[in-house]
C-alpha cells in the first residue's frame, strides 16, 4: 500500500528538524536546567542504542566529558552486541563509564516468584537499572537523564519508574526518525545507526515488534494526530488503515497515566499538581 507520507496526502513527507539548531537547543537546556539545580553532572544509562547514544553526545557538549557518567547495565541474557555498541559510543563521546551487572539482583527477587513471566521479569529490570542509576547519581552529585523519546512517550512504551524516570528528558520532543536524524549529525558510530531498535530485555524483542508497526509510519501518524490535531477519520482517508490508528489512539489513551504526576485525592483548599501549581524550578 502506498505510504499516506507520500506527496499529495494531508501528511508531511517526512519530519524535518534543523539539525545545528535542534543540537544547540538541547546542548543549552542540558546545560542550564542541571546546572540550576546547584549540580554539574549528569548519569546517562548507555543501552548501546540510538537513543542514549543522542543524549550522551549532548550531554558531553553541554558538559564536558568528565561531567558525564555513562552506565552500562546488563542483564545476562543482554546480548553481547549491545555492551560493545556501548562501550563504543562512551568511547566515541569520551566519556567516563562504568559496567554493572543487574542480573544478580534481579535473580535474586525472582527467585521468589520462579513463574513470573516475561513482562514482569521485564519491567523488573528496567526499574532496577533506574535505581542503580539514581544510585550513581547521588555518589556522584548528579542528575540523571532520561533517554526516551516522543513517540515513546505518547504510546506509553517505557517502564513507569523504570526507563521512564529521570531528571530531565532531552529527547521528549522528538519523535524517533527525527532522534535518527539527529545522531547522524551528532557522529554517533554507524553501526549503533544501523542496529535495529530494542530493549535488549529478552533474545528477539525488537521495539517495533511490540508497538506493531514500523517507527517511520508510526511517527508521521503520530505527527498528524498529535502536533496537527488532525482527525482519525482524516489519516484513515489518507491511507492509513483503521487497525493502526485505532491502536495508536487506544495507545496514546491508556498510557496518559506515565506522563502525569500521581493523582492526589483533594480534600483541602490548595492541593498540590491542582491549585498549588509553581514551576519546577520556582524562577531560581
Amino acid at each position: 500500500m502506498k505510504d499516506p507520507s507520500d506527496s499529495g496526502s494531508t501528511f508531511p513527507i517526512r519530519l524535518c528538524i534543523d539539525r545545528d539548531l535542534t543540537e544547540a537547543l538541547l546542548v543549552d537546556f542540558i546545560r542550564r536546567e542541571t546546572l540550576r539545580t546547584g549540580l554539574r553532572r549528569v548519569v546517562v544509562g548507555v543501552s548501546g542504542g540510538i537513543d542514549s547514544a543522542v543524549v550522551l553526545a549532548l550531554a558531553v557538549r553541554a558538559l564536558g566529558g568528565e561531567s558525564v557518567l555513562g552506565a552500562m547495565l546488563p542483564y545476562k541474557t543482554s546480548t553481547p552486541s549491545s555492551r560493545r555498541d556501548a562501550q563504543s559510543i562512551c568511547r566515541s563521546f569520551k566519556t567516563r563509564h562504568v559496567v554493572i551487572d543487574i542480573s544478580p539482583m534481579v535473580d535474586s527477587y525472582f527467585s521468589l516468584f520462579p513463574r513470573a513471566g516475561r513482562r514482569r521479569r521485564g519491567n523488573k529490570m528496567a526499574r532496577e537499572r533506574m535505581s542503580v542509576l539514581y544510585d550513581l547519581s547521588a555518589a556522584e552529585h548528579a542528575l540523571v537523564l532520561g533517554t526516551s523519546n516522543k513517540t515513546e512517550l505518547l504510546l506509553g512504551y517505557g517502564t513507569i519508574h523504570g526507563d521512564l524516570a529521570c531528571a530531565l528528558h532531552p529527547l521528549g520532543d522528538l519523535y524517533k526518525t527525527q532522534v535518527r536524524d539527529l545522531a547522524r549529525h551528532l557522529g554517533v558510530p554507524g553501526r549503533v545507526l544501523r542496529k535495529t531498535p530494542s530493549a535488549d530485555l529478552y533474545p528477539g524483542q525488537t521495539d517495533e515488534k511490540e508497538i506493531g508497526f514500523p517507527y517511520a509510519r508510526v511517527d508521521r501518524l503520530l505527527y498528524f494526530l498529535v502536533d496537527l490535531r488532525g482527525h482519525p477519520a482524516e489519516a484513515m482517508r489518507a491511507g492509513y488503515p483503521r487497525e493502526m490508528v485505532d491502536r495508536m489512539l487506544s495507545m496514546i489513551q491508556r498510557s496518559q497515566f506515565k506522563r502525569r504526576t500521581p493523582l492526589i485525592a483533594k480534600v483541602s483548599q490548595r492541593t498540590i499538581g491542582v491549585d498549588f501549581r509553581y514551576p519546577r524550578d520556582w524562577g531560581i
